[in-house]
């Protein structure tokens, strides 16, 4: 067990699957440890933190990504992609279900955590535009050459599509050598999404999360024609 209390990650169950421990709470030290261990929180609102390392796990390399010809043809309008220039704002959307906030895992605990990582530097947000309308985004954290994604939203057809079509391209500028999607689900299985086994993604983690990179290449704001 480490400081932090995490067991050796092999004692994670399996029903359900990659459950590893119970308890903590959400400081960023804690946090930042646990991602550097590929472990990450998933809970409910009201229920104890929840810390989860799935086996296998879902993971897109950025040059590897897949653009479909719709999406390809959708990318044709003028849609600006930034990042980091509504953070806060990805959040709520990305907790809103049917136009409400839902705090089913996206509790207001998990807002003031990642907000606090945001304002450290290590939680990233990417934005879709469309003129000033936010239309799609995701969130995550950048620890090293991997950036591990935590959630996606869209409030128009395939923004999150092109939220994370655009990531995957400002990864491989940045060079982040991975993109970590946690648990597999057909739209991200879609668009170039693989599976590896856990002690695989533990080794990519050992020899990036640790690596440094020009934050600077992490700032963007371009068409997406310019960018794709």
């Amino acid at each position: 067990m480490d400081v932090f209390g995490f067991p050796p990650t092999w004692q994670a169950l399996s029903d359900p699957p990659g459950l590893l421990a119970m308890g903590g709470d959400l400081s960023p030290e804690r946090l930042l440890h646990a991602y550097a261990l590929g472990i990450f929180p998933w809970y409910s609102d009201g229920e104890p933190i929840l810390w989860w390392t799935p086996d296998p796990r879902c993971v897109l390399l950025p040059n590897q990504i897949r653009v479909s010809k719709s999406l390809k043809k959708r990318l044709r309008k003028p849609y600006t992609v930034t990042t980091n220039r509504a953070f806060a704002q990805v959040m709520l959307h990305c907790a809103t279900v049917d136009g409400r906030i839902d705090n089913t895992w996206i509790s207001s605990e998990m807002h003031q955590a990642y907000n606090e990582l945001h304002r450290l530097g290590y939680a990233h947000s990417i934005e879709v535009w469309l003129d000033t309308e936010l239309i799609g985004g995701l969130y995550g954290l950048r620890l090293g050459r991997v950036f591990f994604g935590e959630s996606m939203f869209s409030r128009a057809t395939d923004g999150s599509k092109i939220a994370l079509a655009a990531l995957s391209v400002l990864c491989a500028k940045a060079g982040v050598n991975l993109i970590d999607c946690q648990v597999e689900n057909p739209h991200l299985m879609s668009m170039g999404a693989s599976l590896l086994p856990r002690l695989d993604f533990e080794h990519i983690l050992g020899e990036n999360v640790y690596a440094d990179i020009d934050d600077r290449c992490w700032r963007l704001e371009e068409r997406t024609k310019e960018l794709l």
